[in-house]
């Protein structure tokens, strides 16, 4: 979570309500900042008050709007006028509380919304194997699978394009910052299949590689 305040009393406040519930809690003191952390940390939740200094609210969630359609933007304000409540709508924000809010009611919402999204992130690739999108992780009847690093980038890479044949040329490049021989690239998926299961990348002779999603 990012909680962007500049308002050093209110940011304890949340911190003490609601940091012990979440895994990483981060605060940033403007827009600035808050935009430089989002930037690094891609949190799940983004939480935010209006008037700023150097970028406000609003304006850091249109840039943030940039990097991330998804990602829940809650706003945090004194502000109750009819004008910056529909300019916050308009631009994608998921909750609006008013100042002075009710920590619990926050808390309350965060829960139900850190519900939806630890279901949301967790795809479900075949009967055997589920993949984390978050962390990256991936699951074999629900054991964690030891996997490298590179591995969880060519996981990732294939159920982003899971309709699509991808060519070894595309993997490489999107894989290794170097030239790589088409026998590397070879070894490296035998060594990922072996970790995971022969069927779940199809090779398609003379085309590329393919994920099999749902046993297809």
């Amino acid at each position: 979570m990012l909680f962007v305040e500049d308002e050093v009393n209110i940011s304890k406040l949340l911190k003490d309500a609601l940091g012990e519930y979440f895994y990483s809690f981060t605060m940033a003191n403007n827009g600035e900042e808050g935009l430089s952390k989002f930037e690094k940390i891609k949190p799940d939740i983004v939480i935010t008050d209006i008037m700023m200094p150097k970028l406000d609210g609003l304006e850091m969630t249109k840039k943030i709007r940039q990097l991330d359609e998804n990602v829940p933007i809650i706003i945090l304000s004194a502000f109750s006028d009819k004008e910056k409540l529909l300019k916050a709508i308009d631009i994608g924000i998921s909750k609006y509380f008013i100042k002075p809010f009710d920590p619990e009611e926050v808390l309350n919402y965060l829960s139900d919304l850190a519900k939806k999204i630890d279901k949301n992130r967790v795809l479900k690739i075949n009967e055997n194997f589920t993949f984390d999108t978050n962390t990256k992780n991936l699951f074999e009847n629900d054991k964690l699978v030891n996997i490298t690093k590179r591995e969880k980038q060519f996981l990732t890479l294939l159920l982003q394009n899971e309709k699509e044949i991808l060519a070894p040329q595309k993997i490489k490049d999107e894989l290794w910052n170097e030239d790589v021989s088409d026998e590397r690239l070879r070894t490296f998926i035998k060594r990922f299949r072996i970790k995971t299961s022969r069927e779940l990348v199809r090779n398609i002779t003379g085309q590329g590689y393919i994920i099999s999603v749902n046993n297809e």
